[in-house]
C-alpha cells in the first residue's frame, strides 16, 4: 500500500509538471516550477560601498558606467581605508526585513542579496574569513540571517549573491589587474578551496532555506582563471547541501553545457528578445547603478519597468529588479515609489504575471503591446492582452489565432465583458473609453482549449493598416541583410537594393475593402529609373524609383544624409474576406542602389 500510494503521489507530480509545461517552459525541471511561476523578485545590492555612495574622497567612481559598488577597485582604495567606510552605517537603523515588507508590496515573490560581492566583504559572521560584517559591528550583525528570518516569515524565497571569481580582497582571488600580473593556477585554487568552498557551505548550512545561489561570472569559464573542474565542485556543494537550491548560468556553465543549471541569466539590464524554452532572468535596476549612487540620475519609469517585466513574461522570462539601500538601510524614494506603483498594478493585474507563460504568436506581432497565456488544468485558456497605448478608436484587433472567442473582459474588472467580432483569425475587440489603468490596461480572452495560431501573418495594426518591413517577410529573394539604424536613428533601419529583388507577407483581411499602398525608400541615381511592383492574388501596381535626394538630418551640423520618403503606388482591391500575399518586387538599372524602408497599406 505504502508504494502504491508513493506510485501514485510520483503520478500526480509529473501529470503537474506536464500541465504546467505543456504549451510553456517544456526544458523546466522540478527544481525550478516555482521560479518560473514567481516571475518577479527582487535584487539587494548592500555593502561596504553603500558608504560611498558613489564617492570616494571628492572624487567621482573612476568609470563612466558609474556601477557604485565597484569604487573599491576603480578609485584603487586600499584595505584598510575602505572599511572605514562602514562608519557611515547607521546599525541602529539597518532593519533587513523592510526591505523584505518592500519586496512583498511591490509583488515581489523571492529576494536575492549580494551576501559577498566582487569587494570580498560578507555580510554574514563567516568563520573563514574575518572581513565580514561581523567583525566591523558592536554588537555583532549577520545580515544574511536577518534576512533569511524575514524571508521566511513573510513567504519569500531567499536567494544568495556570492562573487566567485571575483574578490579583490583576497591576495589570491582575481582581480583584473592580475591581467597584467598574472596568477598561478595554484595560487587561484588556494582562494577556491580556501574561502570560496567553506564559504559556501556556510551559506548553505546555517540560513535554512536557499531558492537560489547566484553567481555573477559574466563569461565563460575557459576565458577565466576558473576551471570547469572547480565550477563542477562548486555546484557539487550546492547539491549536496541543498538540492532543491537553484543555480544561474553565471556559475560560467551555460545551460547548453550543463543541463543541470537551472536558468540562464541575461547581460545586466538585457531584456529577453525571443520566447525561450528554459527558464531564465534579467536582473535589472530601477536606474543605472546597482549599489547606491548619490549622482545618479537615469530613473527608469513605472511604466517602463512594468512593460520590461511584462515583456519577459510574454517571451517565459523573469525579471529581478534591484533596490541599492543606502547606508542607513533607507532605499532612495525614487526606487521605493516605482516598486510600490509595480505591487499595486500586480494587486489587481497579477493575474497574468505570476504562472503565466508565453503565447505562441511572434514577439511583435502587434502593435499595441505584448501577450501572456495561462492554460488551466482542464484544457481551457486564458490570453492576458497587455495593451500599452489605450487605442483612441476604441478597438483592438488581434490577428492570428484560430479558435472561437467564448469571453472578452477587463481583467481590472471582470465584469467588464467586452464585445466583439470575428472572422477567420482577425478578432476585433470593442473598448470602453477609458483604459481602466494609467499604466497598462489589461483584456482577458477565454478560450474552451489551447488556441492553435496561423502563424506568418503581419498583424493589423491599431492605427489602421498593416506595417511590411523586411524584418517581417515571410519569403525574399535578394539581400535581406537588414542595415541598422544610423546617423543617431536619423537614417532608419532599410534593405540595400543593388540587384533584382521582392519580399513577400501573408495578410488575413477579415472584410472585403480597398487599401492604399505606400512604399518607403531612399534613391539618388536616376530619375524615372528602375521599377518597383506591389501586387496581390487581385492586383499590380508598378511605378519608376523615384529620386529622394538627401537632407540636413541635424541642423548646423554638417549632416547630410539620404532622405526616406513615401512614395503612394496606388490602390489595392480585396473583394473578399480571406488571407492574401502582398509581394514587393524592386528592379533596379545596373549599377543603381535603392534602399528599402518600409510597405504600408492604409486600411482607413
Amino acid at each position: 500500500m505504502k508504494a502504491l500510494r508513493h506510485k501514485i503521489l510520483w503520478m500526480v507530480v509529473i501529470l503537474t509538471t506536464i500541465n504546467l509545461n505543456s504549451q510553456g517552459q517544456a526544458n523546466t525541471n522540478e527544481r525550478a516550477l516555482w521560479f518560473t511561476d514567481a516571475r518577479f523578485g527582487m535584487f539587494i545590492h548592500w555593502g561596504v560601498y553603500s558608504g560611498a555612495e558613489g564617492i570616494w574622497k571628492g572624487e567621482k567612481l573612476r568609470n563612466d558606467n558609474d556601477y557604485a559598488e565597484w569604487i573599491y577597485y576603480r578609485n584603487r582604495i586600499a584595505r584598510e581605508e575602505y572599511t572605514t567606510l562602514l562608519d557611515r552605517f547607521d546599525w541602529e537603523h539597518i532593519d533587513p526585513e523592510q526591505w523584505v515588507l518592500l519586496a512583498k508590496k511591490a509583488g515581489m515573490k523571492y529576494v536575492t542579496i549580494t551576501a559577498k560581492h566582487h569587494d570580498g566583504f560578507a555580510l554574514w559572521d563567516s568563520q573563514v574569513s574575518d572581513y565580514d560584517v561581523a567583525e566591523f559591528t558592536n554588537p555583532k550583525r549577520d545580515i544574511i540571517k536577518e534576512l533569511s528570518e524575514a524571508c521566511a516569515k513573510h513567504g519569500l524565497k531567499l536567494g544568495l549573491y556570492y562573487s566567485h571569481w571575483v574578490d579583490w580582497e583576497h591576495p589570491d582571488g582575481w582581480d583584473h589587474s592580475k591581467e597584467i600580473y598574472g596568477i598561478t593556477a595554484e595560487d587561484y585554487d588556494r582562494y577556491w578551496q580556501g574561502k570560496v568552498i567553506p564559504q559556501m557551505r556556510e551559506l548553505l548550512t546555517n540560513y535554512g532555506e536557499i531558492g537560489i545561489m547566484w553567481f555573477d561570472m559574466w563569461i565563460h569559464h575557459s576565458r577565466t582563471c576558473v576551471t570547469k573542474e572547480q565550477l563542477l565542485q562548486l555546484k557539487g556543494v550546492i547539491r549536496e547541501l541543498q538540492p532543491n537550491c537553484l543555480v544561474n548560468s553565471r556559475l560560467g556553465l551555460s545551460i547548453e553545457e550543463d543541463s543541470d543549471i537551472d536558468f540562464k541569466t541575461l547581460g545586466d539590464n538585457q531584456l529577453g528578445s525571443k520566447k525561450e524554452e528554459f527558464p531564465w532572468q534579467s536582473p535589472a535596476t530601477v536606474a543605472h547603478s546597482w549599489g547606491f549612487h548619490a549622482l545618479e540620475k537615469q530613473w527608469k519609469s513605472s511604466t517602463t519597468l512594468l512593460q520590461s517585466l511584462i515583456g519577459n513574461v510574454s517571451l517565459n522570462g523573469n525579471m529581478m529588479l534591484n533596490i541599492g539601500p543606502r547606508a542607513n538601510g533607507d532605499v532612495p524614494y525614487e526606487i521605493e515609489q516605482r516598486l510600490l506603483a509595480m505591487g499595486n498594478w500586480l494587486s489587481v493585474n497579477g493575474e497574468s504575471i505570476y504562472g503565466s507563460q508565453a503565447f505562441d504568436l511572434v514577439k511583435d506581432q502587434h502593435d499595441w503591446g505584448k501577450i501572456t497565456c495561462k492554460q488551466n488544468a482542464d484544457g481551457t485558456t486564458r490570453l492576458y492582452l497587455h495593451v500599452y497605448n489605450w487605442p483612441l478608436s476604441h478597438k483592438l484587433p488581434v490577428t492570428g489565432i484560430r479558435e472561437k472567442l467564448v469571453k472578452a473582459y477587463l481583467l481590472a474588472s471582470p465584469e467588464t465583458t467586452l464585445s466583439f467580432s470575428g472572422k477567420g483569425v482577425v478578432t476585433e475587440l470593442d473598448l470602453p473609453a477609458e483604459a481602466p489603468d494609467p499604466l497598462v490596461s489589461v483584456v482577458v480572452l477565454e478560450y474552451a482549449s489551447y488556441p492553435t495560431i496561423e502563424d506568418g501573418l503581419v498583424a493589423q495594426s491599431v492605427y489602421g493598416g498593416f506595417s511590411f518591413t523586411p524584418k517581417n517577410a515571410l519569403k525574399s529573394e535578394g539581400n535581406m541583410q537588414i542595415q541598422a539604424p544610423g546617423r543617431r536613428g536619423t537614417v532608419p533601419a532599410h534593405i540595400r537594393v543593388t540587384e533584382k529583388s521582392s519580399y513577400q507577407w501573408r495578410i488575413y483581411m477579415n472584410k472585403a475593402m480597398t487599401v492604399y499602398c505606400d512604399v518607403s525608400y531612399a534613391f539618388e541615381g536616376k530619375e524615372d529609373s528602375g521599377k518597383i511592383t506591389a501586387k496581390s492574388e487581385s492586383a499590380k501596381l508598378s511605378d519608376t524609383f523615384q529620386n529622394t535626394g538627401r537632407f540636413v538630418g541635424e541642423p548646423n551640423s554638417n549632416w547630410q544624409i539620404e532622405s526616406f520618403n513615401a512614395h503612394r503606388l496606388g490602390q489595392l482591391e480585396f473583394s473578399e474576406p480571406g488571407y492574401y500575399d502582398i509581394t514587393l518586387e524592386f528592379k533596379p538599372e545596373k549599377d543603381e542602389e535603392l534602399s528599402f524602408q518600409w510597405l504600408w497599406l492604409e486600411t482607413k
